[in-house]
């Protein structure tokens, strides 16, 4: 998995002037339109240096974030990542829940668990590898998921 807490956090949708939900293809032809109008040899010889700074500044940034969003495996944890810190800035962590404490529904493959306002939290089986954290499907707590050891 991709260490995304040493990546400074940036918005690589903005950089690339994409909404979340965009489909790769969109991505792509973002990419691309803005990868050539910010690349270094684009650029006219008469611009002043701090420009062209800026320019390559800015494609670099181009490049990073596609690297991020170009790639399914990549997007997906960064996604999730995302998913999770819009969750912390929701407020605190009501609870902390070990995976196994959680209840098994065979039919769609996901753990659930009753939140005290009768709604619950539910992540699948493939989901609760990766996050750590899951709201509550009906108000605003937040449990942080444990694996044991």
């Amino acid at each position: 998995m991709m260490a995304f807490g040493q990546i400074p956090k940036k918005d690589w949708y903005s950089i690339l002037g994409a909404n979340p939900s965009a489909s790769m293809a969109d991505l792509k032809q973002k990419y691309q339109k803005l990868i050539l109008m910010y690349h270094p040899d684009k650029q006219s010889a008469d611009v002043p240096p701090g420009t062209v700074e800026e320019c390559i500044q800015k494609f670099i940034e181009i490049d990073q974030a596609w690297k991020i969003l170009g790639n399914e495996e990549t997007k997906k944890e960064y996604d999730l990542q995302r998913h999770e810190d819009d969750l912390r800035n929701m407020g605190p962590v009501d609870a902390q829940v070990y995976l196994e404490e959680m209840s098994w529904n065979k039919d769609d493959h996901s753990y659930s668990l009753s939140c005290r306002c009768g709604g619950k939290y539910s992540v699948s089986k493939d989901e609760a590898e990766e996050v750590t954290l899951i709201s509550c499907d009906t108000c605003s707590l937040i449990i942080e998921l444990l694996h044991c050891s």
